[in-house]
């Protein structure tokens, strides 16, 4: 069955849902412990509406949940480490958590230019908000320590 234009933009955006909380979990141990708690309430309630949205999309939308794209996430995972050899690992995973905020809102963005059930509106704008929160958290917490790494220079 062909998924419509409606059905293949909240796919995209379940799918960019799940990259995020399964990014953060396999680097969770990466994180420094002050960046983690800081975090981690974010990617709770990403879980939360993930499985909400999930569940409205499959009622509504005739939507059934795919499987995760494996290799794409071994793939980032190495790329990430790798990165890490030749940076600041902690600047390196707040750079990727920045560009998976910026492919969610994508997504969501391109959900909005849909008609959707009353029942996923509230859920997608809570998705919107809570990603704001997470870029405006993940700015936050990378300004001390540009401030600390210029005054050493």
């Amino acid at each position: 069955m062909f998924l419509d234009n409606r059905q293949v933009a909240m796919d995209n955006v379940l799918e960019a849902l799940a990259d995020s909380l399964d990014y953060f979990q396999d680097n969770i141990e990466r994180l420094r412990p002050s960046l983690r708690d800081a975090l981690k309430p974010h990617y709770e309630q990403r879980e939360k509406a993930m499985r909400e949205l999930q569940a409205l999309a499959k009622q509504h939308l005739d939507l059934l949940p795919r499987d995760a794209d494996v290799e794409r996430d071994d793939y980032l995972w190495l790329w990430s480490r790798l990165k890490s050899f030749v940076g600041d690992d902690s600047q390196v995973l707040i750079g990727e958590l920045l560009e998976q905020e910026r492919v969610l809102m994508q997504a969501l963005a391109t959900l909005h230019t849909h008609p959707l059930p009353d029942p996923i509106e509230p859920v997608i704008e809570r998705c919107w908000k809570g990603c704001r929160a997470l870029i405006r958290e993940l700015y936050q917490v990378q300004k001390p320590r540009k401030k600390r790494h210029q005054r050493a220079g």
